[in-house]
């Protein structure tokens, strides 16, 4: 994580690009439906270390502690297709002492198609008790700063149907 000594004004929304992979496909050459969870659940880890200097691995070794998924919600809008490259955009949109709720977008290259909304909610989780875990001082401030929290509480539909309405 970033020295504690120094004020930094984080981005909110992180965005990254990947490539569809043949392995990754169906027959129809369209991401297979669980495999889309995999694209954002591993932007989203490649983005905390590149944006906040947020190595969970390195957590997770040293610490013993890491996040395990409680619940994960997802609408396949529009298909992805093979090496097509996409854009997944992530954003911590709620957090509490013990747990997390993400949001992950997947877009066409242009961000013109919508193609997957995802929320998963993330319980903090220290590994050698196999007990969920209250988050440190030193995380509660960093997801303090990286929140962006939805203007309005909805729901996953609610929101998923406003996102398709935006594009």
């Amino acid at each position: 994580m970033q020295p504690d000594n120094k004020i930094i004004e984080f981005q909110k929304v992180l965005e990254s690009k990947m490539k569809i992979r043949f392995h990754d496909c169906d027959p129809f050459n369209h991401l297979n439906n669980s495999r889309y969870i995999d694209y954002i659940v591993t932007a989203r880890g490649d983005q905390l270390l590149e944006h906040y200097g947020l190595d969970i691995y390195q957590l997770a070794r040293e610490q013993g502690v890491a996040w395990v998924t409680g619940l994960t919600q997802i609408a396949y809008l529009f298909p992805a297709y093979l090496m097509e490259e996409v854009v997944i955009e992530t954003r911590l949109i709620v957090h509490t002492k013990k747990s997390l709720l993400l949001e992950g977008l997947m877009w066409s290259e242009d961000k013109t198609t919508l193609k997957a909304v995802m929320w998963t909610k993330l319980v903090h989780f220290h590994l050698p008790s196999s007990k969920s875990h209250l988050h440190s001082e030193k995380l509660m401030e960093l997801f303090g700063q990286i929140v962006d929290p939805l203007a309005e509480e909805v729901d996953f539909e609610s929101r998923t149907k406003y996102l398709r309405s935006k594009k």
